[in-house]
Parts: C-alpha cells; structure tokens; sequence
C-alpha cells in the first residue's frame, strides 16, 4: 500500500470516530438496583456536570486550544506543582488518590517475565518492605500482594481463615464493615454484628461482654471506615481480645488505614490486615496487599475443610509469596509487574522517612482540615475526636444544601470530592480524603485549595455560617 493511500485510509478512520455521537449511559427510571450498589455509585458523583459549560486556565504547550469545543467550557484551577502530570482536577476522595509521578512512571516500565530474574527480584523487595511498612520482624508471618481490590482481602480471610459454621464477631463502623460481614457469610460463617451508631464504633466493654458469651474463631474490625470516617484503636482492642479470648484471630480490615494510620503488626499481635494499593500507600487500584501472622497461617494448616477458594486460596499463594521473598521465580497465576514497580517506588517513599514522622504529618494535616470545617460551622459524622481517621474527613453537609449542588461546585473549582455511603445517612454528607501526597507535598496546595473551594462552593449554594 503507498503511502498516499495509507494516510488516506487513516483519515477517514480518524474523522469516522471523531464524527460518532458520545453516548451518555443511563438506567431507565424503573430501575432498582440492590441497595449497596445503588449506595456504592455515590462513589461516582459526576466530576464535571454534562452541559455545563467550561474553561482551563492552564493547558500543555501542546495542546491546540483552538480545537476545544466553544459551547464546552469551564474554569478550572490546578496547583502550580502539579508535576508533569496533565492538567486535571485534584482528586480528594478516600481513594484512589493523587499520585506521585515517580509511582506514575514506574508503571511505563517495558515488558518484563513475570518470572524472569529482574522482576523477581523487585517483587522480592517489595514483599520485604511490606514487612517494614506493617513493622513486624516476625519470620513466621506473611505478606501477600495478589492481583485484585481490597476487596479480594475479604475473600481471602473468610475463605481461607473461618470454616463453616464457625464464629465471627464483627464490630461495625459503616458500609465496610458491613461489607465484610457479607463476605464472611459467603462462606458459612456464623456472623455476629456489633455494630454502632453512626459516627462511632462499638465500645471496649459491650466487645468483652461479646467475647466472653461465645467462643469465636475470628473477630474483625474496619480501622478506618471509608464510608463515615470513624477510626477504630487497635491497641487496647487487642489487648482486651487476648485476655478475654486468647484463641480467637484478631484481623484488621487496614484499606483506609495502612501508611496514614500506625499499625503495629508485631507489638499489638495482630494476625492479619488487608488493605490495597490506590490509598495512602499511593499506587493505582489494582494490588491486594496483606500481612498475616504465624497463627493465621496455623489456623489454615489446621482447617478440616479444604479451602472453598481457588484464586483466593492462600494454600496457593503461600509458596508463591515465600519463593518471591527469597528471589527464587515461582508460578500460580500472573501478577502485574508494572503494579508491582509501582509499588516498589511507592515503599520506597514511604520508607525513606521515619513511618512516625509520616503519621504524624497525616495526623497534622488532618488537624488542620477539621479545624476548617469546624470554622465553617459544618460537623463530623464522627463526632468523638478520638474516633476520627487521619486520611480523611467525613462531613454532614448543611439542611439547606445538597449532595448534589456542592459536588459540582467543588468539580468547578478544580476539586473531587465523594459522596456519603452509609445507607442511613447518605445523601447527608461528602467525603475528603487526605492522604499520600496531597498532604505530605505542602507545594501542591492541594488542602488549602480544597478547603477554600469547599467555603466557595457552600456560599454559592446559598450557605452562611450563622
């Protein structure tokens, strides 16, 4: 084919998919979608609202701003340090968050064996580092990283680490915590809930009268409920579950916790936390990453029942992790090595500074921003300070402003924030997340930009504070 003839034909390829019409999906209104989905969509509160128009204040060199469509406009702001990274607004929700752009660029590396000696070698460090990162020494436990959400760590505790019939207590915080408790009876567990009430987390006492009515194999607990804020002390948890019920497994649901909030996996005898890639450690979704101890893995060792997984069996994956560790190639199913180098520069990060002095710039960030919304006299749906997580904000939103108004406000303004969850309150309250880079890169400006557009964005919903 000659060359006239080939950019021809691409012509009209290009000028065939420019001129298709973009299609807006929707539900008819008869549609009823189970109630966690419907829930779990306020997640995808519209970033920019259709039809409305729009302008950018500051693009790439090279783009051709004489092609942007006219009757498409809006006025964004982007922080002067956003890097190399396209312009785009900042994304403030309780995960996926902002990213670095060495974690962004780690994720261009060429194709590579998954069992070849380089990548091996990486994934090695990385599952070592995980140990520093969940501050355990102990040889006996385990670290994961499996393909999959955080959600995978779920299947993984309840189908590997609870057989049938067996007791679970489930302390509940929101929407998470629920979700857990689902999943655990997917596999036969005997679940009790404990829940609270919205904006608080079930107390040391009314856990001890649980613990001590029943024998349970496992209880678990949400660190940091995405859906409402709420962070739950670990400590003392368990310390109370090893004297009341020595047995039982304590296993620690760490997505929205793990590299903003501390755990200690060894000190505070832990035997498992599961937590993913797109939060406070800062890669994009796509890692399941956990840390087991030495009795979990004996808990699995002493199952009666095989294991009703196949992807999610850690029979399966021990060996994998082990062999990784040790650099030696190894084979079950195919991670993602460029997820994998992302992870690697993201630990590396993060363990370049003392984890205390990460937490501690987590906890004055988050300092700063409920004071701001105190200022603007807007509560918390955790209302107690001592139940509130360091990485992000759930905030009720005035009577006389919606869901549905401040969004988009805040979307004009060039920020993201997300929509409550938590089936009895949802419409109520917004989420900020703040956490990774957003807070620990202070040139960004991306708290104060937030909180200023959140004042901004109120008033022009009609809002003043009394």
């Amino acid at each position: 084919m000659s060359r006239s003839v080939l950019k021809r034909a691409v012509g009209v390829v290009r000028g065939a998919a420019s001129s298709m019409p973009r299609r807006t999906p929707s539900l008819p209104e008869s549609a009823n979608p189970p109630a966690r989905l419907s829930l779990i969509s306020r997640h995808l509160a519209p970033e920019y609202p259709i039809n409305t128009p729009y302008t950018i204040e500051r693009l790439p060199d090279t783009i051709d701003t004489s092609r942007l469509p006219k009757t498409q406009t809006r006025k964004l702001s982007y922080s002067a340090t956003m890097s190399s990274q396209p312009p785009h607004p900042t994304l403030l929700i309780p995960g996926p968050i902002e990213f670095d752009d060495a974690v962004l660029q780690s994720m261009s590396h060429f194709s590579e064996s998954h069992v070849g000696p380089t990548f091996v070698a990486t994934f090695g460090e990385t599952l070592t580092m995980l140990r520093k990162l969940f501050q355990t020494t102990d040889s006996s436990a385990q670290p994961f990283v499996i393909s999959g959400s955080g959600t995978l760590g779920w299947d993984i505790v309840a189908a590997n680490l609870v057989e049938a019939g067996e007791h679970v207590l489930v302390l509940g915080t929101g929407y998470f915590s629920d979700g857990f408790a689902d999943c655990l009876r997917v596999y036969g567990a005997d679940v009790t809930e404990l829940k609270a009430p919205v904006g608080s987390r079930p107390q040391l006492p009314e856990i001890e009268k649980a613990l001590s009515e029943k024998k349970y194999k496992m209880i678990t607990v949400t660190h940091v409920d995405t859906s409402t804020g709420v962070l739950s002390e670990l400590e003392k948890l368990s310390e109370l579950v090893h004297r009341v019920s020595p047995d039982t497994l304590f296993i620690v649901d760490g997505v929205c916790s793990v590299a903003c909030e501390e755990i200690a996996f060894d000190a505070w005898k832990l035997d498992g936390v599961v937590t993913a890639s797109q939060k406070a450690i800062g890669c994009p979704a796509g890692l399941s990453i956990s840390m087991f101890s030495g009795r979990a893995i004996k808990a699995l060792e002493n199952r009666k029942t095989p294991v009703a997984a196949y992807f999610a069996s850690m029979n399966k994956w021990l060996p994998i992790m082990k062999n990784y560790e040790n650099k030696k190639p190894s084979y079950f199913a195919t991670p993602s090595p460029q997820l994998i180098h992302s992870l690697h520069t993201a630990l590396t990060q993060i363990l370049a500074q003392p984890l205390s002095e990460r937490f501690a710039a987590h906890k004055a960030a988050s300092d700063k921003i409920k004071k701001a919304v105190a200022d603007l006299g807007l509560k918390q749906l955790a209302s107690n300070p001592d139940d509130q997580a360091h990485g992000m904000t759930a905030i009720y939103l005035p009577e006389t402003v919606k869901q549905a108004e401040i969004l988009p406000q805040l979307a004009k303004r060039g920020v993201v924030f997300a929509g409550g969850i938590h089936k009895e309150v949802a419409t109520r309250y917004i989420r900020f997340g703040h956490m990774g880079v957003s807070i620990l890169d202070p040139r960004r400006g991306d708290v104060d930009r937030a909180v200023k557009a959140l004042e901004e964005g109120l008033s022009e919903c009609g809002y003043q504070k009394a």
